[in-house]
This record gives C-alpha cells, structure tokens and sequence, in this order.
C-alpha cells in the first residue's frame, strides 16, 4: 500500500534497533472507555460489536487517543475475538459479563467443522477499518495491526467466554491433547492469514497478545501456546527490509519464556511488569527489541508518582541494555482501564518523552 512518509517513524526504529530521538510510546487499549469521546462514539454505534464491525466508526475511535496525546503509533480498534466470531462461534456481549460464544466448542465434532475464514468476505470489516485508518492517519504515525494467541483464542471458544480458572479448556488439552492440537492448528492457520491479511491492507507492525498463556504450566505452556507463536513468527509473511512489519509477541505472565520467544523470529518481545525491563533486556539480548513494562495501576497515582515510575522503567531498560536505550518501545504491562484519567495519561506520554531525549 502506497502512502506518505512516516512523519513520525521511532516506534518501528525502535522496532528495528535504530537510533532514535526519544523512547516512543503507546498504549495497549488507548482508545477505549475511559475517553468520553469514545463512549459518545459508543453511544452513536449502539454496541460495542456494532463499533467494532463499522470500518469508519473503528477508525474514528483509533484516531481520539491520537488526538489528545503525542502518541507514537496508533492500534486498530478491533476485539480479538473477530477471528472466532468469524469461524461461526457466534459471538455476543453480555452486559457485564464480557464476551460469550453462542457456539462454543465442546468436542472434537466441533473441531473438526471449524475452517479459516476468508479475510475479505468473514472479516472484511476489519480490512476495511485498516484501509480507512491509515489513509485517515496520512502518514502521522504507523499503524498496528493485531490478533489474539491461538491458546488465548481456545481459552474462549472452549470455555465460550471468560473463566476463573480455565477449567474446560485445560481438561481438553490434558484429556485429548491430539483434538486441542487440531484445534490451535486451525487457530493458527486463521491468525496467519488474518495478520497477513491486515498487514497487506495497510497495518505497518503487529501484535499477537497472549493474554492467558500465563494460566499455563512450563510444560503446558511450550506445548500448547509457544509452539504456535513460533510458528506465526516463522511463517507469517510480512514483507522484507525496510517495507517487513515488526512482529510483537506479548503475553501476562511470559518472563520465564522470554529467551524462547526472542529465539522465535518475532522482532520484538511485550512484557508485563512482573518482570523488571532490565533483566529481560539481559536476558533477550540485543537482537531483539523489548516492549513494555509499567504496571497500569501506576496510572491511578499522582502525576508526580507516574513521572517517578516511567523514569525508573526507563533507567532499568538502560542499565539491562548496556547503557542504550535504543530498541525500547514504552507500553504499560496490560491494557488501561476504563477508570483511568486521561489527564495522567497525558502525564505518562510527556515523561516518557521528555525523560528518554537523547
């Protein structure tokens, strides 16, 4: 996709272990409800499956965080959960409940009618909203195409929902390992193809979240959630040279695996903040970039107080890093709550600037 110079091009420099002037930063759900202008859009569209399945709504609600703070990338606003909807698990939200499937996935019968979506009929939505947005953002800042792990995508097609403590699918995988490994197979498959798919539309880096890849054992978790992140990292098509989109792999809960994952072929490594950044950057080593850390609850304290943190995540990511500070891209450990301020996020944004100028 042809389109203007990056005005703003640090977070994939960083991405790519380039120079640049100053640590970039974004964060994971910086469009969301904790904007009043996003909850007015969410208001306009009825539901949050209607936001989401609008391409010019999506990228109205990408673009507000943008507007309000000095961000250095921009994320599609979308749900992980796209894929399965997709796949005719019927997803729909419950007030108050989160996401639930219609269809969930209870036995290998189930498994076996599940098929890969076609990305510009199933999901065009999603590729339109990626179209529109970088149009939209004309060369301002890259944009962020994403998807959910396949073990984090089973989480909720198995149990058809949330879960406490993951019950069902983890029966599956100990009881019938052969049919779970189908099942993320398939999973994989439709990921790959639905990066590729949002890449070639216009998505300029991408990020896999694995969010409940930390509810598994060592064992468990190399069986049933790294594999299939090496093998999105190895065979996801995404371009070469300056034109590859960096792959992100994060996950809650991934510090005991970091050297795995950055042996994956990712470019870059997200880390919650159960790690400190300069251990994991001892340990990942200099191929690789680091994604992360702060804990997003320092985002309910004083100005004073954010301003402390992001420093002292900044100093360890240097100190982890030989005394560089390239190749850090700042994120919080996990995604911001709907009852954060959006003053203190403007806090966060201007420290993580102004304390990382080189």
């Amino acid at each position: 996709m042809s389109s203007p110079i990056l005005t703003n091009d640090r977070f994939l420099r960083a991405l790519r272990r380039q120079p640049v002037d100053r640590t970039p930063v974004w964060l994971m759900r910086q469009a969301g409800r904790y904007l009043p202008e996003y909850r007015a859009t969410r208001a306009q569209a009825g539901s949050f499956l209607n936001l989401a399945k609008n391409p010019e709504l999506a990228c109205e609600v990408t673009l507000q965080p943008l507007r309000r703070f000095p961000l250095d990338a921009a994320i599609l606003f979308s749900d992980i959960l796209t894929v399965p909807d997709a796949m005719g698990l019927g997803l729909y939200f419950a007030d108050g409940e989160g996401p639930k499937f219609e269809r969930p996935i209870r036995s290998a019968a189930d498994i076996a009618k599940l098929a890969v979506p076609d990305m510009e009929t199933e999901l065009r939505y999603v590729m339109d909203a990626v179209r529109t947005i970088r149009r939209e953002l004309n060369g301002s800042v890259p944009l962020i195409g994403f998807s959910g792990s396949p073990w984090t995508l089973a989480c909720y097609m198995v149990e058809g929902g949330g879960s406490d403590n993951y019950s069902k699918v983890k029966a599956l995988a100990l009881n019938d390992p052969a049919a779970m490994h189908r099942l993320l197979s398939v999973i994989t498959d439709a990921v790959i193809a639905y990066l590729k798919a949002q890449h070639a539309a216009g998505a300029q880096a991408l990020q896999v979240f694995d969010t409940w890849g930390g509810v598994l054992s060592p064992s468990m978790y190399r069986e049933f959630s790294l594999r299939y992140l090496q093998r999105i990292a190895a065979e996801l098509s995404r371009g070469e040279g300056e034109a590859r989109a960096p792959l992100i792999l994060f996950g809650k809960g991934n510090d005991p695996y970091l050297e795995e994952l950055a042996g994956s072929g990712a470019e870059a490594v997200g880390v919650d903040w159960t790690i400190g950044l300069g251990e994991a950057a001892r340990r990942i080593g200099s191929h690789v970039a680091l994604q992360g850390n702060l804990d997003p609850v320092t985002l309910y304290a004083s100005p004073e107080a954010i301003r402390t943190e992001v420093g002292r995540a900044l100093d360890d990511y240097r100190d982890g890093n030989g005394g560089s500070r390239e190749g850090h891209v700042f994120n919080l450990g996990h995604g911001m709550s709907p009852d954060m301020s959006p003053e203190h996020v403007a806090v966060l944004v201007d420290a993580v600037h102004t304390l990382s100028a080189r």
